[in-house]
């Protein structure tokens, strides 16, 4: 039995197919090097964008081809599923389970088919899963770069978001379950530690009955920092409303953890912002980035932003790029406002054209590749330690402690190795350099 794996979305959906992986080879199934090739297809989807639903309902065509030519093929979905998507969807898969229940898919799959997807917030289902799946080990995609899930789900209820609804409510790990993981990491010399969350930077555990305490992200950071092994930390998506004084000190002050911090604005006007129900000023974000640069030299800016939401008015749009050309982020995941079912901007009236939203995504991805250019420039005659990640086209790539994507050439296969490279030349999206 063969399996092929399917996952739209975050680090956090690519993370739960590494665990899916790990249970389903246990239960004696191997991957399959094609889809063709598989008698279990398992599709892990992501509702945050209604592009992304689409792209699940273009692979339904092709599972109808497969299994007319294998009638013995099973499909699977799981991952974050909308109410009102999970009829539709019924009728096109054998199996649809919550990722919750993950440690039980063993018994689920022997039944022909099964459908198991209550709601996320349900506190009876809460009460009985939790985040219990995360003590899997996952099967890694490779042996340098892993994800460690520290917290799952969502209680901030941006208007337009639907992970909340999909996630359920949040829930921190176990400081010391983290921490084993992390430790066999170290030990097996990875090199790269991404900590997950919807909101990573809220983590709090409370472990009083052990040492009359708690633990907050700022100390989890610490004690992992202290963790032997040569690796670096990373840590997403954090939310500007919990980024500490004391958090952006512990960074500062943590070796392992690097200086890239992603940090969704969402918008530039204050007003937008209130509708998003983004518990933040325009003017409190700016001066958050300016704590952030005092302390922690050579720091590097990503952001978030959703351009066209419900009653954007030009000049509102406007404070958005004047925003951009301020700030001058390294990068930014731009999105065009889609409306999704279940959240509160969904009864807003989507007034922004489709024409006017690819507009406004244009308008700021010139100034991103102007802000961006100018930052990387910075770098060229520097010599940075890079984490080796891949080849293409001729060319070995990697990223950089600040995040930064770097091609050089070698004759060596040095994948999954810090090198030294001296940077001879940069464009908006990235540096060129020369192994030292």
């Amino acid at each position: 039995m063969r399996y092929f794996i399917i996952t739209f979305g975050c680090q956090m959906n690519r993370n739960d197919s590494e665990r899916i992986a790990a249970v389903l080879e246990t239960m004696g199934y191997k991957k399959a090097s094609k889809i063709n090739r598989a008698n279990l297809i398992i599709v892990n989807m992501c509702s945050v964008r209604q592009s992304a639903v689409d792209r699940v309902y273009s692979k339904i065509k092709n599972f109808a081809k497969l299994k007319n030519q294998n009638p013995k093929l099973k499909t699977l979905l799981t991952g974050c599923i909308l109410r009102r998507d999970l009829k539709k969807f019924k009728e096109h898969f054998d199996y649809i389970l919550s990722i919750k229940t993950l440690p039980y898919w063993g018994n689920l799959l022997e039944k022909e088919k099964f459908f198991y997807y209550p709601d996320p917030r349900d506190s009876k289902f809460n009460r009985k899963f939790n985040a219990n799946y995360l003590k899997i080990e996952p099967k890694f995609a490779n042996n340098f770069s892993a994800f460690v899930p520290i917290s799952i789900g969502c209680n901030n209820f941006c208007t337009y978001c639907v992970v909340p609804y999909t996630r359920g409510p949040e829930t921190s790990r176990p400081a010391d379950q983290i921490l084993v993981e992390v430790k066999k990491l170290a030990k097996r010399n990875f090199k790269e530690i991404w900590l997950l969350g919807q909101n990573v930077n809220s983590y709090s555990w409370n472990t009083k009955q052990e040492t009359g305490k708690g633990i907050d992200f700022s100390q989890l950071l610490e004690t992992i920092n202290e963790i032997e092994g040569n690796f670096w930390i990373r840590f997403t998506s954090s939310h500007p409303k919990d980024f500490s004084d004391k958090l952006i000190k512990t960074i500062a002050e943590c070796k392992k953890v690097t200086e890239y911090i992603n940090l969704p604005v969402q918008s530039g006007d204050d007003e937008i912002l209130k509708r998003m129900n983004r518990p933040y000023t325009v003017s409190k974000y700016k001066n958050l980035v300016k704590k952030i640069r005092n302390a922690i030299s050579n720091v590097c800016l990503s952001t978030d932003v959703i351009v066209g939401f419900p009653g954007e008015t030009k000049e509102q749009f406007e404070n958005t790029a004047k925003l951009f050309k301020e700030i001058k982020f390294d990068m930014a995941y731009i999105a065009e406002y889609s409306p999704r079912p279940q959240t509160a901007a969904f009864e807003m009236k989507d007034d922004v054209s489709k024409e006017e939203k690819e507009r406004r995504r244009r308008v700021l991805t010139e100034i991103l590749k102007k802000t961006a250019l100018e930052n990387n420039k910075k770098y060229i005659g520097k010599t940075l330690n890079v984490l080796v990640e891949n080849s293409k086209n001729g060319f070995l790539m990697g990223k950089t402690r600040t995040y930064k994507t770097i091609k050089f050439k070698s004759k060596e296969n040095l994948i999954g190795e810090f090198v030294k490279v001296k940077i001879i030349n940069a464009t908006p999206w990235g540096l060129k350099g020369k192994l030292i």
